[in-house]
């Protein structure tokens, strides 16, 4: 692949012009949050952007609409958030969420903490693209499922798999070798991805990357490569630790976070998980603390059931954030899910004489699926779904997705 545009991916200290204004991009690694750096990223929303906080697919935050990005940047800055001016964009480091709580091999956010680190002392890791993704799964096989550029999964207590361009290697390591080990992998990637505007940006565009960045290795192969899940249930609702107190898991829809709801987070006093599925997990309370957040998060608009329908939808940011796109599809997905279109993998159909408009006009008791185009008020759609504004499909999750694509005269619906 050839590429004819630099990697233009936003950060705090670069913003992204949108159609609706300056975008931040502020990045979170392993995606843990003091309850003080929430209340500085609702203080931020609140004071120099829209109002709210955007999660996105890789755990990270966006703000919208920036009104002062000097200001934006100090207060980060302040906060912990902004520790490096160089490496700010290539800290996209994903790890398992409910690690060293609820399960898995082994504890990684450690090393998430190690690989920040590592990544802001090497002055030319500040090279690599900002679209290059790293991934710490504790091997439960939740953020594996992501196809990472550079990645570890726990196998064992202390031994991890080597993934690279979202392949196990057949590669092992220690918990203690694993940081250096992804570190001088992508010092290997940033040899072969070529400079200039020409340069990839993913491990995966490069052909036979991933081989020739284990040939660099110079590491012995140790057992048959592992086969990743393509998918992994969010963590959502209430979630027994390990020492006996509770995590809480709760989706934001479409990844959207008004300020004042992420002021009450703050306010809990524990920390926070933001997650690569746009939701969060609320860590280390008692029994009753926990139901009392549940009792006041749920009226905000946050969800904790891990059934409702508002989990198997997903959309880019359409209108009147991206020029590019055809039409303001969270409106038009959040209407599917309110009027009841978005339906379970249990085929939630509803009564008879509720049925369905195909695109040729008729009706129908089965979800639509047609490269023809419907109508937004007529699109029922089983199962996972990413709303697209246009053929790109920014924000589009892995695994089996249905595409419900705008176009210009309506929606065309894609199966996976």
């Amino acid at each position: 692949m050839t590429r004819s545009t630099s990697d233009a991916c936003p950060g705090v200290l670069r913003l992204h012009q949108a159609a609706d204004g300056p975008l931040a991009r502020i990045r979170v690694p392993g995606g843990r949050l003091t309850p003080a750096q929430v209340q500085a990223l609702a203080d931020a929303a609140r004071d120099l952007g829209n109002g709210n906080l955007e999660l996105t697919s890789r755990g990270n935050i966006q703000l919208r609409q920036v009104r002062d990005a000097s200001e934006l940047a100090g207060r980060l800055e302040v906060a912990g958030l902004l520790p490096s001016d160089t490496h700010e964009r290539v800290r996209n480091i994903v790890a398992s969420p409910l690690s060293g709580r609820v399960g898995g091999w082994a504890d990684v956010h450690g090393l998430a903490d190690d690989l920040d680190d590592g990544l802001r002392a090497d002055p030319r890791l500040a090279d690599l693209p900002g679209r290059v993704l790293f991934t710490l799964d504790d091997g439960r096989g939740d953020v594996s499922t992501l196809r990472g550029d550079i990645g570890v999964q726990a196998v064992a207590a202390d031994t991890f798999a080597l993934l690279l361009a979202g392949t196990d290697t057949g590669l092992r390591v220690t918990a203690g070798e694993a940081v250096e080990v992804m570190l001088d992998a992508a010092r290997g990637f940033l040899d072969l991805r070529g400079s200039g505007e020409a340069g990839q940006w993913r491990l995966h565009e490069i052909p036979g990357g991933a081989e020739r960045v284990i040939e660099a290795l110079d590491r012995s192969l140790a057992s048959s490569p592992l086969e990743l899940g393509a998918t992994h249930d969010i963590p959502i609702g209430w979630l027994g630790q390990d020492n006996g107190l509770v995590s809480l898991g709760a989706a934001v829809p479409l990844g959207t976070l008004p300020a004042r709801t992420a002021e009450f987070l703050a306010a809990i006093d524990h920390p926070v998980f933001v997650t690569p599925w746009r939701s969060v997990v609320i860590t280390d309370l008692a029994e009753g603390p926990a139901e009392t957040v549940v009792r006041v998060l749920a009226p905000m608009g946050l969800i904790f059931d891990a059934h409702s329908p508002w989990l198997r939808v997903s959309a880019c940011a359409g209108r009147p954030g991206c020029a590019k796109s055809r039409t303001d599809v969270r409106a038009d997905a959040a209407a599917a899910i309110e009027s009841q279109r978005v339906l379970g993998m249990t085929l939630d159909l509803p009564p008879a004489d509720d049925s369905i408009t195909t695109a040729d006009g008729s009706r129908s008791d089965t979800p639509s699926t047609t490269a023809e185009t419907v109508a937004a008020e007529d699109v029922r759609v089983l199962g996972r779904q990413h709303w697209s504004g246009c053929d790109r499909r920014c924000g589009r999750p892995t695994g089996p997705v249905t595409d419900v694509v705008a176009t210009d005269h309506g929606y065309r619906i894609e199966a996976p």
